[in-house]
């Protein structure tokens, strides 16, 4: 029974096929048959097309986090972007270097072999007889006779008193402080 309250179709103890309203044209079909099967044909209903109904997504909450996020990628990327512009300058500059150290080792190597050409014995005795200069004769020449052992005298220092060594101590001091300020 408590199958037939839930279920509205169901009357007494027997399902009921079909729908339970009235038939309010059934005393009419019982009495002419004929007529009850020509019934009046129901007029379909025009059929409409709807267009279909586009459905809107709810809008949407943007997180804090991912704003943070995609601002901490853009910062990072321009961080990357500026040290590959500072890479491409220290090359260019490492370049730059290069060559010139290539025209100073080249330089160096030209003036190294003028220095050489400078202190040629043939040069430097040319350049010292324009010069006006000549070897020494054997009376400008003196001998020293160094056999003799060496010798040195040491003399003893007074040791100094009190009163200088507390001024020289003080020197040294004002001194220091000096230096120190400087």
């Amino acid at each position: 029974m408590a199958a037939a309250v839930r279920n509205p179709r169901m009357r007494g103890k027997q399902a009921v096929n079909g729908s339970l309203a009235y038939d309010l044209d059934y005393p009419v079909r019982e009495r002419n048959p004929r007529r009850a099967e020509a019934a009046p044909k129901v007029r379909e209903k025009p059929k409409v097309h709807e267009a279909p109904r586009v459905l809107l997504r709810a809008r949407q909450v943007i997180s804090p986090l991912a704003v943070l996020s995609v601002a901490a990628i853009m910062g990072l990327a321009l961080l990357v972007l500026m040290n590959y512009v500072q890479l491409t300058r220290l090359s260019s500059e490492t370049v730059k270097l290069q060559s010139q150290l290539q025209e100073l080792e080249t330089a160096n190597t030209d003036l190294t072999a003028r220095y050489q050409r400078m202190f040629d014995m043939a040069s430097v005795k040319e350049a010292a007889e324009a010069a006006g200069m000549s070897k020494p004769s054997g009376t400008q020449m003196s001998r020293l006779d160094l056999s003799a052992e060496d010798s040195a005298v040491a003399y003893r220092q007074k040791e100094p008193g009190l009163f200088s060594r507390v001024l020289s101590s003080l020197h040294g001091g004002v001194y220091a402080v000096v230096e120190y300020f400087d």
